[in-house]
């Protein structure tokens, strides 16, 4: 399907915040999960390399590891679920940070095959220490996905970056963000999920610290949770009930993985259940 507008997709999220409907987006690493995030009513979809990680059965983290080429990744997943799609709009994340990616010739490609905007994944914006002291201090740092936003907004591209601080909500914001998304570190649960993480309760003072520090740039600015312990339905009701100007949940493994897990578990369990009827006599 081709990209949808910027306007459109702004008008329609803008509608749903008004009426307090929650914008829900979710991460697809395959096709078929796509289809059936549409067929759920998904409102927006973002493909990473991630996402073809997770449905592989490795840990998310897989995407910030040397095992691929992130961009070049998410363009050849683009031809499998762009297809399938019928109107809701697809997001291509992408690695800011590649020192060997000229972007404005590779935004351009992204919005020409159908993506509707971008978000910045794989983000260093995850990494923590002197790890992440290191990164910052040689030129691969968080700063770069920050201009990555502002280019792809110049190209009107919808942009729904991950902040992990009010800082960088500060700076996404700044840099034209639509959507920010507050990401609370790798989601819990299931076989490969983080078991390190935030509480809820922990969460709930995060996001508003967020949302404050974005909404004092452009009050109109659209928050959605994700990640951490925030893996379930429940989870985000939590939080959508503590947090006012959160608008939504972005949701990665908890849209795919983990229900992909337990659909597949319950199903073979239940086909094992069967029992062959006793054999009748003569048989």
């Amino acid at each position: 399907m081709p990209a949808i507008p910027r306007q459109a997709l702004l008008q329609h999220f803008n509608a749903m915040v008004r009426e307090r409907r929650t914008i829900v987006g979710g991460g697809a690493g395959t096709g078929l999960s796509a289809r059936c995030e549409e067929e759920g009513g998904i409102d927006l979809i973002v493909i990473y390399n991630s996402g073809r990680y997770r449905m592989a059965g490795r840990g998310s983290l897989a995407g910030m590891l040397a095992y691929g080429n992130a961009n070049e990744i998410v363009m050849d997943m683009a031809r499998e679920v762009l297809p399938v799609v019928r109107h809701t709009p697809v997001l291509a994340g992408v690695n800011g940070t590649d020192p060997f990616c000229n972007f404005d010739y590779f935004l351009d490609q992204v919005k020409a095959i159908g993506f509707s905007g971008i978000q910045n994944f794989p983000t260093v914006g995850l990494i923590d220490g002197t790890f992440r002291a290191n990164l910052e201090e040689t030129g691969m740092s968080y700063g770069l996905e920050v201009d990555l936003i502002r280019l792809a907004r110049s190209k009107d591209l919808l942009t729904t970056p991950y902040v992990f601080t009010p800082d960088e909500a500060t700076a996404m914001t700044e840099a034209g963000a639509d959507l920010v998304v507050a990401h609370m570190g790798l989601t819990t649960g299931g076989t490969i999920g983080a078991a390190t993480a935030f509480t809820l309760e922990d969460c709930v003072a995060r996001i508003n610290a967020i949302a404050e520090a974005a909404r004092t740039v452009r009050s109109d600015v659209i928050l959605l949770c994700h990640g951490g312990p925030i893996a379930m339905p429940e989870d985000a009701a939590f939080i959508l009930s503590r947090c006012p100007d959160c608008h939504g949940f972005y949701g990665a493994s908890s849209m795919e993985r983990l229900p992909t897990e337990q659909a597949l578990v319950a199903q073979t369990r239940a086909f094992k259940a069967m029992r062959r009827p006793p054999a009748q006599e003569g048989h």
